[in-house]
C-alpha cells in the first residue's frame, strides 16, 4: 500500500481487521458446530411438550394472520373496486344504448308529428 500524507498509520486497514479463521486440515467437516437455527431447533424437538409446540403453533399462525390480514384486506378491495367499476361500465352501456333507442324512437314521433301537421296546414292553405 501507498503511504500519503493523508493516511493515519494508527489506523488497522481492512486486511489488519479481518483475520479469516483457517481450519485446521486434520479436523472433519461435521466437527464445526451446527448453525443457530439447527441448534434451537433440534433443542426444541428434544425437550419441548406437546403444550409448548402447541403454544408455538397459536402464536404463529396469529402473527401469520395478522401479516396477512393486511394484504389480504387490500387485495379484496381492489378486487371489488375492479368488479364494481366493470359492473358499473356495463350498466352504463346499457342505459346509454336504452336512452339513445328511447331518445331516436321519441325523436322520430316527433318528426312524423311536424311533418304531418305542416301537410295539414299545406292542404289547408291550398283549398
Amino acid at each position: 500500500m501507498s503511504q500519503n500524507a493523508a493516511f493515519d498509520t494508527s489506523i488497522p486497514v481492512l486486511t489488519e481487521v479481518v483475520v479469516e479463521p483457517v481450519a485446521p486440515a486434520s479436523a472433519p467437516a461435521a466437527a464445526a458446530p451446527p448453525p443457530a437455527a439447527e441448534q434451537l431447533e433440534r433443542r426444541a424437538t428434544e425437550r419441548w411438550t406437546g403444550e409448548e409446540w402447541s403454544v408455538l403453533e397459536r402464536r404463529v399462525t396469529e402473527r401469520v394472520l395478522q401479516q396477512l390480514q393486511g394484504r389480504v384486506d387490500f387485495v379484496l378491495e381492489q378486487r371489488v373496486r375492479d368488479a364494481m367499476a366493470d359492473a358499473m361500465q356495463r350498466t352504463l352501456e346499457v342505459f346509454t344504448a336504452d336512452l339513445r333507442d328511447g331518445l331516436h324512437h321519441a325523436l322520430g314521433e316527433i318528426v312524423s308529428q311536424a311533418v304531418s301537421q305542416e301537410l295539414e296546414h299545406v292542404k289547408a292553405l291550398g283549398k
